[in-house]
This record gives structure tokens, sequence and C-alpha cells, in this order.
């Protein structure tokens, strides 16, 4: 028999970054919210889990946003946020974002001093100096006026009003860069073939796409941001961040509900009026936000076909195979960047598997494992098409399984020699196992613009459906944490105007 509860102002389906953002703010103005979390662990892919002594990050683990005020503006995010919350997430300075080993010998680390970052590369290109500072600068540019601008939602036309009349001169330049592609601006002033690789390696590294598709505005956040706010790792893994909106959600009131599975988000004439749960419960709210993709919000979620979205409306990013290693520190050589990108030949980089992304928080943060040992984190893209031939659990599957990652490590032993025999703990995820437990459309790392899209074009928070609010990578402004986490600020910009009790400036 379906049982009913007392309805509340809000509900928020999934516990992931930009659902938790929301929440908590919302919860901060006093507008009760009820977030209904699948799994035991808040975070989605921005968590931590624990095995056999170690505590290994779920997914991200380069974090921007934990700049101080003056350092990065207003795309400190994470440290406005909690300090509006009353809460505190420490965390360790890392020097460098990405360390790359790219082919024909060519490495690179791009870290917080610009200057050194700058002098490397023109170093290597020496013909292109000139290019790649104006390139950068105008990455500075985009960056400056971004950091500058208040946070809040795009829909909101009192926000938008405010910000232009403070803002006039930098508000019409941010919109004329919004038509811009990191790529194109990059072919103005470069010409070399492999210094272009190098910018497309840039934006793939957290785009899952090249230059040409990755939208300036974007490109301005991550490869400007790295310089002035920095890169900060959460002392005890990436599920500190989810740990502490829960923290301060929960302060101010909010309630937070484990393994509570939406299976639909109900209407009534076209309005979103709560969700009905797996164990049939119904639960009913003025407002409902999903933090799930927008084919899991409109194509499993939302019973009503009209509202459906088509895969090809988006391009559909990969998902992921990744090995959680637990190895012997002395594996990890003194001096070793945190942070890795492994190409292998530029022809096959954007291709499923082509790039490993690698990293070892415990060399910042040695409390995530033993004493003595070391974590490895490695992962390439991959597709749940490639594993449904397998039964999950079956001995197919587990050797399937570890025939890839026996080709990722051996790979990865090209900086680190003798991984292979340092490895005392393997636990291995597939897009499978991101598809299930993240309850995302095929593991996917969400949509993605296609090339020539405006970065506007990307969903809003706003849906078709009347009270039904989107936040997460599958809105503006797109994947990563710091990204989701502005999603979720604008939606919850948004929705508090609604209820009367606009938030605060995030100061």
């Amino acid at each position: 028999m379906t049982s009913t509860t007392s309805s509340t102002d809000v509900i928020v389906i999934g516990s992931g970054i930009g659902g938790l953002t929301a929440a908590a703010l919302l919860q901060e103005r006093g507008i009760s919210t009820l977030v209904l979390e699948k799994n035991r662990y808040p975070g989605g892919s921005c968590s931590s889990f624990e095995r056999d002594g170690y505590r290994f990050d779920a997914g991200a683990s380069v974090f921007y946003g934990f700049g101080a005020n003056g350092s990065s503006g207003t795309l400190n995010l994470h440290t406005r946020i909690f300090r509006k919350l009353g809460v505190e997430v420490r965390t360790i300075p890392d020097p460098v974002q990405i360390h790359y080993h790219l082919p024909n010998g060519f490495t690179i680390a791009a870290g917080y001093d610009r200057k050194a970052f700058l002098e490397a590369l023109c170093s290597k290109f020496p013909h292109e100096a000139y290019g790649i500072k104006n390139f950068y600068s105008e990455l500075d540019e985009v960056y400056d006026i971004l950091s500058s601008l208040p946070a809040g939602s795009l829909e909101d036309v009192t926000h938008l009003l405010s910000v232009g009349g403070r803002y006039p001169l930098k508000t019409v330049s941010l919109a004329l860069k919004t038509f811009l592609s990191m790529g194109k601006r990059a072919r103005r002033y470069l010409r070399d073939e492999e210094l272009l690789h190098f910018i497309d390696i840039e934006a793939y590294s957290w785009a899952v796409q090249n230059a040409m598709a990755t939208p300036l505005v974007n490109a301005g956040i991550c490869l400007a941001d790295r310089h002035f706010g920095g890169i900060n790792y959460p002392v005890g893994g990436s599920g500190a961040i989810p740990a502490a909106l829960c923290k301060g959600f929960e302060k101010f009131g909010g309630m937070l509900r484990y393994q509570a599975e939406v299976t639909e988000i109900l209407l009534e004439n076209g309005e979103a009026r709560g969700v009905r749960l797996a164990d049939g419960s119904e639960h009913f709210a003025k407002i409902v936000i999903s933090n799930a993709t927008i084919w899991d919000t409109f194509n499993r979620l939302v019973p009503d076909v009209r509202h459906r979205v088509e895969n090809d409306r988006f391009l559909q990013a990969p998902s992921w195979f990744q090995l959680f290693l637990g190895v012997d520190a002395s594996v990890i050589p003194a001096g070793f960047d945190v942070h890795h990108i492994l190409v292998d030949d530029w022809k096959s980089y954007d291709t499923l598997g082509g790039t490993i992304y690698f990293s070892s928080p415990t060399i910042l943060d040695p409390s995530l494992a033993p004493k003595g040992k070391h974590i490895v984190h490695a992962f390439v893209t991959d597709k749940v098409e490639s594993w449904q031939h397998c039964k999950r659990g079956s001995g197919d599957y587990r050797a399937a399984k570890d025939e890839m990652a026996a080709a990722i490590i051996a790979r990865t032993e090209r900086i680190l020699p003798g991984l292979s025999k340092a490895i005392e703990v393997k636990v291995l995820a597939t897009p499978l196992t991101h598809q299930r437990y993240l309850n995302r459309h095929e593991g996917s790392y969400g949509p993605l613009l296609k090339a020539g899209q405006n970065v506007l074009q990307k969903p809003q928070n706003k849906t078709p459906i009347k009270n039904l609010f989107l936040t997460g990578d599958s809105t503006f402004p797109g994947q990563g944490v710091i990204a989701v986490t502005y999603s979720g600020v604008s939606c919850a910009s948004y929705i508090a105007r609604k209820f009367g009790k606009p938030l605060d400036e995030l100061v």
C-alpha cells in the first residue's frame, strides 16, 4: 500500500554536489528541503570509499574553488559557501594541476606558478612564444571577468539586471565571449601542430572534448584559476566536500534520507508535485530539483513521454574504467607530482582508453593509506557497450576487468616503473559500476555541447515542467566539481527568490 508523508518546500533528487549545494543554501534561507539519496553515502562521483585501510576518491581529485578571497574572486565558491554555512573543510595546496606526459617525449607540468608554466611552454615552442603568451592572456581576461561577477542564476531577471547595472562593460564582454571556442581562439595565435595538440589535451583533461568543442568561457575558469585560486585537495579525500555540505545542510534543519531511491517524479496538471520512491512511498513538495542527468530525469523519472530528451540532442560523454590501487610507497619516487596525464599517440588520445588519467593523492594526504603505502588512482574513458556481453560478477567479467587493468598498468609503468609488482590492493570499476551506483544514463560523464554550440545552449536550471528544476553536470556550466557547484548556487538563487527569500551574495 502506498504511503504518503507530509509535504516540504523543496525535494532534491540525489546528493551529488550540485544537489547538495542547492539544498544547503535553500535550507540556510529557511526553505525546508528534503534530499533523497539512493546510496548509503552522499556525493555521487565526488565521494570516497574505504577498502582494506585505504580511502579512495570515487571520481574527482582535482579541486578548484578553495582559494582565499582576493585570489580568485567569486570563483572560490567552496570557500564562500562553507563560510556561509559555518562549516570548515581543511585543504592542502597542490602546486601542480596536471603533469602531462605526451608523444615525442614532451613533458610539462601545468602548475600554480603561471610564469614558470609559460616559460616552460615557450622554451619547448620558442617560435610560438608571442602567441602562447597572448592566448593564455586571453584566458586570464575571461577569468578576470568571471571572478568579478557575483554568482547567481542566468534565468533570474532581477539578478541579471543587478549584475548588468553594476558591471555593464564586463557583462557585455562576457556575453560576447560565450560565442567563442577555446580552439578557435588558440588558432588565432598559434600555428605549430604539436602545440595545438597540447591545447587540445589541456581541454580534454577536464572537458573530455578537444579545444575546438570547448567553450572559451569554461577554459577561462579551469586553465586560469589554477594560477590564481589554485588546486587544493581536501584533507580526508573528496568525500570531505559532500560531508561538509551535509553538515551545513543539517545544521540549518535540512533532512537527508539515504537508501531512498526515487523512481518517479509525480506530476499533476503538468506540474511537478513530488516524487515516488522504490518502496512505494510518496513525498510532496512545492518544488522538485533533480540532480540526475537530463536523460535520467526526463526519460526515466518523468512519466510524460512528451518530455523525452533524445540521445542525440547533445553529445553523450563517455563513462570510465577505473583502477583503485593500494601500493607500496617505494614505487612513488621523491618529488613525484600528484596528478598526471599520459598520451601515447595523438591519433588516439580522444578515443576510448586513449588517454590515461592518473593521481596519487596520498602524496598530499598520507592519512588516506596505511603507513608506508600510497594510493594510485588511474582511469580511462570507456562505454557501457564494451561490457554488455559480460554478466556482472561472472568469471568472464572479472577476467575482462583484469585484462584491461593489466594493459593500463603496463602503460602507466612508463612513468612509474615497477608499479605492477607494488600493488597490494586492487579495486576495479567499469561503466556498469558507474551506471549501477550513480544511477547515471549508461554511466556517462553527462551531456556535452556539440562543436559550434554556444555555452548558453547548455540547459539551465528551469525545465519545461513547472516547478521542476535541474542541477548538476547536465546544466550550465557543465562537468566538474566547481561547475556543478555553480549550478547548485544558480538553482538555489532562482528558487530562493521565488520563495521571497533571496540569497545573500556569497562573500
